[in-house]
């Protein structure tokens, strides 16, 4: 996202490597905008804390505080140096007022990052890796704009690492879970590409273990 954030420098924050920039369950009201370095957010699922995302320069986190008004869904901490625009209320709102096209690409933003947010923790909540590896696909499926719908067959531009990413665990057990889906004939792997062979048949699986955790 290129967007001219000169004229905000005021806001500017920094933190030092391995500094936590807010936690999980704390009351917050500001959001973030990165500028250099990177930021992981982490979640507790259960006993297990879980990666969820690593953000990059130009991306935003936090935003929740701000449109919901809710605790903080997850802990933010600095990987390197961070550098960021920190935003509240007060603040967010002169931003918006004083250029309208970056409050467009801020909304946009928004409704993603909201989306994934609230996409990945129903990936991470499924009770076996072999669900969440399907559910990714199943989350591709909904997300690529380019994809042939014309059979059941997909065709998604990610790698194993993609896809362990999103379902919170390391590309070595993915790569295995993937392995085991490859003898099914269910996926092909390829270094660019990964191919579903029925959508379906994970849909189908997918829903099953959702429906079973729903009746315990």
């Amino acid at each position: 996202m290129a967007m001219d954030l000169a004229a905000f420098g005021r806001f500017s924050r920094t933190f030092p490597k391995g500094d936590i920039i807010f936690s999980e369950f704390e009351i917050g009201d500001t959001f973030y905008l990165i500028q250099s370095g990177r930021v992981q957010l982490v979640k507790l699922v259960g006993e297990i804390e879980r990666t969820l995302d690593i953000l990059n320069p130009s991306e935003m986190f936090g935003e929740m505080a701000i449109l919901e008004n809710s605790p903080r869904s997850a802990t933010a901490i600095a990987l390197d140096e961070v550098k960021v625009l920190e935003f509240n209320s007060q603040n967010f709102e002169i931003l918006l007022l004083g250029n309208p096209q970056i409050a467009l690409k801020l909304l946009k933003m928004f409704c993603k990052r909201i989306y994934d947010s609230k996409r990945r923790f129903m990936i991470l909540t499924l009770p076996e890796p072999q669900a969440k590896i399907a559910d990714v696909f199943l989350m591709l499926d909904e997300t690529q704009s380019d994809i042939d719908k014309s059979s059941e067959k997909r065709e998604f531009k990610t790698t194993v690492e993609g896809v362990a990413h999103w379902a919170g665990m390391s590309a070595s057990e993915a790569r295995d879970i993937l392995g085991h889906f490859v003898n099914q004939r269910r996926v092909e792997i390829f270094p660019d590409r990964i191919t579903v062979k029925n959508i379906n048949d994970f849909s189908r699986f997918v829903n099953s273990r959702r429906n079973n955790q729903r009746s315990v």
